[in-house]
């Protein structure tokens, strides 16, 4: 019974150290994470996503410390030190505290930068730097300072995107050996001293008045050339109908002589067909006299008759005419 007693006993222990073995030897990586592992210390392999099995006490997953920044409640920055041995391979943004830059032109203005990096090698991401985050953090402000300070306060506040481009550019190569690729950096608020921003405000008010009055003056001046350029093309369909109505008049006049000397020949033509030798002369001298008494009595209530000085010569031509129809007649 003894003996059987202790066999139970190692047996339970046995299994007990292998069920510890086993729970010591099996790691679990999520989805987008990764896990370096040791062996007596020196780099073994890098374990993807998924369930693995290492051997306890001779391999051992590699735990770094990283600092990290965590901003608090917009303006504060919190630092603290954590505890990795599994790398997210995710892209990661880092918020970095503001910092006092000096430009190109001795004008110290405030920074704040956005960082989006991924790890794609955790190896180097492990062995090649001690504090990523923090490296990353302080290789990025260095950067930052050298890109300001050969730019002037207007060009680092208007070149904002030529900035972030260059700084990515920087980092990305500088930060290739640690494993880490660069994806974007972005200038989150640059603030200039007060007193130059209170000098800015004043320069743009100005500004924006004398753009309103240049639009104003350019809207008067527009108005007043389509004002005249109106009276232009009016006056110049008043005097091109006015010289059009004075052909036409002037058409029409002529038509109209030409008519009435039409008509006077065809009756010269008839009085010279109908009495051979006659003179058609005292007709019409006869036929201007009867058109013209009607405007000579206009305005005297026809109680005024006013005869032509040459009553006798017109009464000849009347009996002329007279004559003239009778011999027609016969």
């Amino acid at each position: 019974m003894v003996l059987l007693h202790e066999f139970g006993f190692v047996f339970a222990a046995i299994v007990l150290f292998f069920f510890v073995f086993l729970m010591k030897g099996m790691y679990l990586v999520q989805q987008a994470e990764t896990l370096v592992v040791e062996r007596f210390g020196r780099f073994f392999r890098v374990l993807g996503p998924g369930l693995h099995f290492v051997v306890p006490f001779i391999d051992s997953p590699r735990k770094v410390l990283w600092t990290f920044v965590r901003c608090v409640d917009g303006k504060r920055y919190h630092r603290f030190v954590k505890v990795v041995d599994k790398i997210d391979l995710r892209e990661s943004v880092y918020d970095f505290p503001k910092q006092n830059v000096i430009t190109k032109d001795n004008v110290t203005i405030e920074i704040n930068a956005l960082l989006y990096y991924q790890i794609t090698d955790p190896k180097a991401a492990v062995y090649e730097v001690n504090n990523l985050p923090e490296a990353i953090e302080k290789l990025t402000q260095t950067t930052l300072r050298n890109v300001i300070g050969s730019l002037d306060l207007d060009e680092s506040l208007v070149s904002r995107d030529q900035i972030n481009e260059k700084l990515r550019l920087i980092l990305d190569e500088a930060t290739d050996k640690w494993g880490v690729k660069i994806n974007r950096v972005e200038l989150q608020e640059v603030n200039p001293p007060i007193d130059i921003r209170q000098a800015m405000e004043k320069q743009m008010r100005a500004e924006r008045d004398r753009r309103a009055i240049i639009l104003e003056s350019e809207g008067k001046k527009r108005a007043a050339i389509l004002e005249s350029e109106g009276v232009k093309a009016s006056e110049v369909l008043r005097a091109t109908g006015k010289a059009d109505a004075q052909v036409i008049q002037a058409t029409a006049e002529a038509e109209a002589r030409i008519k009435i000397a039409e008509g006077e020949a065809k009756v010269i033509s008839l009085i010279q067909k109908s009495v051979p030798n006659a003179d058609p002369l005292p007709y019409l001298i006869a036929s201007k006299y009867i058109k013209a008494l009607p405007e000579l009595t206009k305005g005297h209530d026809n109680k005024l008759i006013i005869l032509p000085y040459e009553s006798s010569s017109l009464i000849g031509s009347l009996a002329s005419v007279k004559t003239m129809f009778e011999n027609i007649k016969n």
